[in-house]
């Protein structure tokens, strides 16, 4: 099982306050009549002002798809993940977008997501984004040594269909480190007290995807994703480091 030193755990540290700080400025421009395009320019603006470096930028997972256009994935209401931050996506009064970033910063990477409300948003939406950021809340509690990766996916299950949500689960949560996605894989759904067990020195990106409606997914050109029937979905994500009582958030948006 991956783990990390002392000395790669201080530089994850500085990697997260640097995502945690362009993922504020991003979350907080978020208002009506702004593009996608510039909110992705204020992320990567802010990352390389701090040293770090935009690891979505580029990123290609494989030789067939083209590499992602921009430092900031912006997924607006039935996007769930990896929406290209385009000019024409303009966002509006009542929607809700999710933002997804990933830094590297001297050759380690972080990654984490919010997803944030344009203006006011109506009952349903509210209770969709909140309950999606209690999934991540009630997942991180789950992180000590001793449990189970499968303990995370559980919570997040049964956070999101007791409150009628769907989980998504075509996409996983991952470890993070040396490279944007290590091992373990961690879903959002599964059996407790299966698998692989937790251990003090891992570092997990931990990815609540949740869904108004169903969990099936479809994709929409070589990047987006998004919901098969169209309801909305909401993505939060945060990298924590296990530790020996617990984990420590390393990207806590504050």
């Amino acid at each position: 099982m991956i783990t990390r030193d002392p000395k790669e755990i201080e530089i994850l540290r500085q990697g997260g306050k640097i995502l945690a700080s362009a993922l504020k400025k991003a979350a907080a421009a978020a208002k009506p009549g702004i593009s996608a395009f510039e909110l992705d320019q204020i992320a990567e603006k802010e990352i390389r002002n701090m040293g770090g470096i935009p690891s979505f930028k580029n990123y290609r997972p494989d030789s067939k798809t083209p590499p992602f256009p921009g430092s900031l994935c912006v997924s607006v209401n039935e996007e769930i993940v990896h929406g290209v931050p385009d000019e024409s996506k303009m966002l509006k009064a009542g929607d809700i977008v999710g933002l997804d970033l990933g830094v590297e910063y001297r050759g380690l990477f972080t990654d984490a997501a919010i997803t944030v409300g344009v203006g006011e948003l109506d009952e349903n939406l509210s209770k969709l984004t909140s309950v999606a950021k209690q999934c991540l809340d009630r997942a991180i509690e789950n992180v000590k040594p001793g449990n189970f990766i499968s303990d995370i996916s559980w919570t997040i299950q049964k956070t999101a269909e007791s409150n009628g949500f769907s989980v998504v689960r075509e996409l996983v949560g991952h470890g993070v480190g040396k490279a944007i996605h290590e091992d373990p894989e961690i879903p959002c759904f599964g059996k407790p007290k299966t698998g692989i067990k937790i251990v003090e020195g891992m570092v997990l990106a931990i990815e609540p995807m949740v869904n108004m409606g169903g969990w099936k997914v479809k994709f929409d050109g070589p990047w987006s994703v998004k919901t098969e029937d169209g309801s909305k979905s909401a993505h939060f994500e945060h990298t924590v480091l296990v530790t020996a009582k617990g984990c420590e958030i390393l990207t806590n948006v504050v």
